[in-house]
């Protein structure tokens, strides 16, 4: 739908979009999907270090850990979509030509393989480190939905991430060449419920944590519960079985049901006053590990 012409009929007959995919410096082209990418990432990390304190970090360690994080999500999101993305005759394109994959300028990135690369990189420094990683995957959930709702819009620039065909009243369209098709603006969707779980997040953050780990097992939830239902109404989702089952939705219905048991077996325990099964306790014992990661910050 490259060069298509966007609407909204729901704004009325009369609007209509055509953003620019870049902005031109001779032959070079800096393209909005990436601005819109990097500033989102950049909105998330600042967010984590207003609030770090709600979760017994520095603004310090909070950039120790999340800008290897930023770094890895990037390396994460372009191998995920790689390795798994086949084009309309089911080839793998980018594992027949490995060096494809540092073209990441011809667009490509993953969100899963994003979360999955971020989490990676903090667990490994946390293990470094002999500190728990907990405090900071809970902040990474905090911030997670500021990039992904931002994030987006990159994607509104590029035309794509749409869904099938509809009538519905929020539907959006995209003309080309004197036609116009009507679709699901899935990134829109996506867009407003992660908005919404960032509200519903931040709000909670503001009264005592339960146990570390909680709150990322709430952006496990909320997000891959939203993403399992949104990525069913997309065209061009990544394919396990072509046209069966789509791999980011099977992931997403996985890690919200597994996140969901060990959120309920969780609150079991914790009430019952034993340890979280998935997390750590959150008390006297995280207040001698947060000391113990500042005097570090500072040598």
């Amino acid at each position: 739908m490259r060069e298509a012409i966007i609407s909204f009929p729901m704004l009325g007959p009369d609007f209509s979009l055509n953003p620019p995919y870049c902005i031109r410096i001779g032959d070079f082209a800096i393209y909005y999907y990436g601005i819109i990418i990097a500033l989102g990432m950049m909105l998330a990390v600042l967010y984590c270090t207003r609030v770090s304190a709600r979760f017994r970090l520095t603004p310090d360690a909070v950039y120790g850990y999340l800008i290897p994080a930023v770094i890895c999500a990037v390396i994460g999101a372009r191998l995920y979509y790689c390795i798994t993305f086949t084009d309309a005759e089911g080839v793998h394109t980018y594992l027949h030509d490995v060096v494809s994959f540092l073209y990441i300028r011809d667009g490509g990135l993953a969100i899963y393989g994003g979360v999955l690369g971020a989490g990676l990189a903090i667990l490994v420094r946390a293990r470094l480190r002999r500190e728990s990683a907990w405090p900071v995957l809970d902040i990474m959930g905090m911030g997670l939905p500021i990039g992904q709702a931002v994030g987006r819009w990159g994607n509104f620039f590029n035309r794509e991430a749409y869904g099938y065909e509809t009538d519905i009243f929020c539907r959006m369209g995209l003309t080309l060449n004197g036609e116009t098709v009507y679709v699901h603006p899935t990134f829109l969707y996506e867009c407003l419920w992660s908005c919404i779980g960032f509200v519903l997040l931040h709000t909670l953050s503001k009264h005592r944590r339960r146990y570390q780990g909680q709150f990322f097992l709430l952006y496990l939830i909320w997000y891959g519960f939203g993403r399992t239902l949104i990525e069913g109404l997309r065209s061009d989702s990544l394919w396990l079985v072509p046209g069966v089952v789509r791999i980011s939705q099977l992931l997403a219905a996985l890690t919200c049901l597994a996140a969901c048991v060990c959120y309920a077996v969780n609150a079991r325990r914790v009430s019952a006053g034993l340890p979280p099964l998935v997390g750590r306790p959150d008390g006297p014992e995280a207040d001698e590990n947060a000391e113990n990661a500042q005097a570090r910050a500072h040598e």
